[in-house]
C-alpha cells in the first residue's frame, strides 16, 4: 500500500482580490465577511432542507447548528 503525501499546501493568494479587500473601510470588510458568512450558511441551510424535505424551519436550524459544531472539532483538510 502506498502512501500519499499528506502535507498540505495552502491555495495561492489572489493579490488583486488582497488589494480589493486592502482598499476597503474595517467596516465594510466586516460587512463583506458577513456576507460570505450569510451566503454559506443559506447554502448549507437548502441543501439539508434538500435533504429533509418535511423538517420545520426550527428543526432544520438545529440540523444546521449540528452540522457546524461538528465541522469545529475537525481538524483543516491534509
Amino acid at each position: 500500500m502506498v502512501q500519499k503525501d499528506t502535507q498540505y499546501t495552502f491555495d495561492p493568494v489572489d493579490i488583486e482580490q488582497m488589494r480589493l479587500r486592502a482598499s476597503l473601510s474595517p467596516a465594510r470588510r466586516i460587512q463583506v465577511m458577513l456576507d460570505a458568512r450569510e451566503l454559506v450558511v443559506g447554502l448549507k441551510r437548502g441543501r439539508i432542507r434538500k435533504r429533509f424535505p418535511d423538517l420545520s424551519d426550527r428543526e432544520i436550524n438545529l440540523k444546521l447548528i449540528e452540522e457546524l459544531s461538528h465541522v469545529r472539532k475537525q481538524f483543516p483538510r491534509p
